[in-house]
């Protein structure tokens, strides 16, 4: 593989796209000068304010009107809050974005069950605040999520009621994986997350002592007193956790089915460090075309590429991610959502040249740069365009009919597998 080709793989699997200018910046700096600058410390942006929670506006006796009102006032603020983000993805060039949206399919927390704008962002400035590092900080922090404990019952969880629900996804489905604990962990583990009661107004969670159960239990082999923070410690230090944070970055960053590479489970818990070692790692490249992009990673990309306004294209952007099955903060189910094949539908096909046709529309500069090259070159210049590396001979003898068309041409491009499939 040559430089180009690596550092636009590179820049592809970290970043949600790479404009044909940060594929030259990389390839005139090299690639470790690049992975370090696209892992550089990122600072926590400022967070908008999507105000008053309406849900907790509410008093007992509402009417079914005020209900109404409340209900469609909070999706106004979700439409905000995902609108802000998807701009904060098309504008950034780093892996940080990329990263919270890792970080958003990982710890999966859907607003229509957490109806709440405000508690959703402050997770992601969760996921942005300890998701770049070891993940103990961040599994600590999790298992206070006011969103996430709504999302998993966890306001329920009482020493007179318990519910499991947290406590068996944070180690099934966050950090530990199938088969590495017991029913006895789930019961113990729930034991000790009782109590946590959240402030929807305020936006914060808090343990109410006379809903959490005391005493010792026996968790994941220790017996004792433990309280969240020490419940997180176990996870963190449990020996599968490492492994099975590896296999998720790997399917997510690196490939479906090749085996998970021993560098990544060498470098301990800090993401940060498994995504350079992924990066950096010789047989990196060998990884090329085994990934299909996620609708989000597919739509921001183009929107990146294109030079799209995200704020001017905000109908279409997410009428396209609604067509293809991704919005974000609507993830189907605490699993996430699904990777590969999954996304490869005949249905997706045509949702991607229907939002094809409507990001290109709103790109009149990137058409008319294709315009304005010789139309023999106008493949090698949409490639550029696009960061693909090259056109297969299938795909080129359908993209060459349509070359003296530059705005079909573009909308043609994104559907192919080459864009597809990094």
């Amino acid at each position: 593989m040559t430089d180009r080709r690596l550092v636009s793989h590179v820049l592809r699997r970290l970043t949600f796209g790479p404009t044909a200018a940060e594929v030259d910046a990389a390839v005139r700096d090299g690639l470790e000068p690049t992975v370090a600058r696209l892992l550089a410390p990122a600072g926590v942006p400022d967070l908008p304010s999507p105000g008053a929670d309406p849900v907790a506006a509410l008093g007992r006796g509402a009417s079914r009107e005020d209900r109404q009102r409340a209900r469609q006032a909070a999706q106004a603020q979700v439409a905000d809050a995902v609108a802000w983000w998807l701009g904060r993805m098309a504008a950034g060039g780093t892996a940080a974005e990329k990263l919270t949206f890792f970080w958003h399919g990982h710890w999966a927390t859907s607003v229509r069950k957490v109806r709440s704008a405000g508690l959703m962002l402050r997770q992601q400035q969760t996921f942005r605040r300890y998701g770049p590092g070891a993940t103990g900080p961040l599994v600590r922090a999790m298992l206070r999520d006011p969103a996430l404990i709504l999302w998993l019952d966890g306001q329920r969880n009482t020493r007179k009621a318990p519910n499991e629900n947290l406590a068996r996804e944070v180690m099934e489905l966050f950090t530990l994986g199938v088969g590495h604990y017991t029913e006895q962990d789930v019961k113990a583990a729930a034991r000790v997350l009782t109590g946590w009661q959240i402030d929807r107004a305020a936006g914060t969670s808090r343990l109410a002592a006379g809903r959490h159960a005391t005493g010792p239990v026996t968790l994941l082999g220790r017996t004792g007193e433990l309280d969240v923070d020490g419940f997180a410690d176990l996870l963190v230090r449990h020996p599968a956790h490492v492994p099975f944070l590896a296999g998720r970055v790997w399917l997510r960053y690196g490939s479906g089915d090749q085996p998970v590479p021993a560098a990544l489970t060498a470098v301990g818990n800090d993401v940060t460090a498994m995504l350079r070692t992924l990066a950096l790692d010789p047989g990196f490249a060998a990884t090329a075309g085994h990934l299909v992009k996620q609708p989000i990673e597919w739509v921001v990309g183009a929107v990146r590429q294109l030079g799209v306004d995200p704020s001017k294209g905000r109908k279409p952007i997410l009428a396209g991610l609604r067509a293809l099955g991704q919005v974000p903060l609507r993830p189907p189910s605490v699993g996430g959502w699904p990777a590969g094949e999954a996304w490869l539908t005949t249905a997706a096909a045509q949702a991607r040249l229907r939002t094809g046709q409507a990001l290109t529309a709103l790109a009149p500069a990137a058409v008319r740069q294709l315009a304005e090259t010789a139309e023999g070159d106008r493949l090698d210049a949409l490639a550029a365009l696009l960061a693909v590396d090259a056109w297969s001979d299938r795909t080129a003898a359908v993209l060459e009919p349509v070359a003296e068309q530059p705005q079909r041409l573009l909308a043609l491009a994104l559907a192919t597998p080459e864009y597809t499939v990094h």
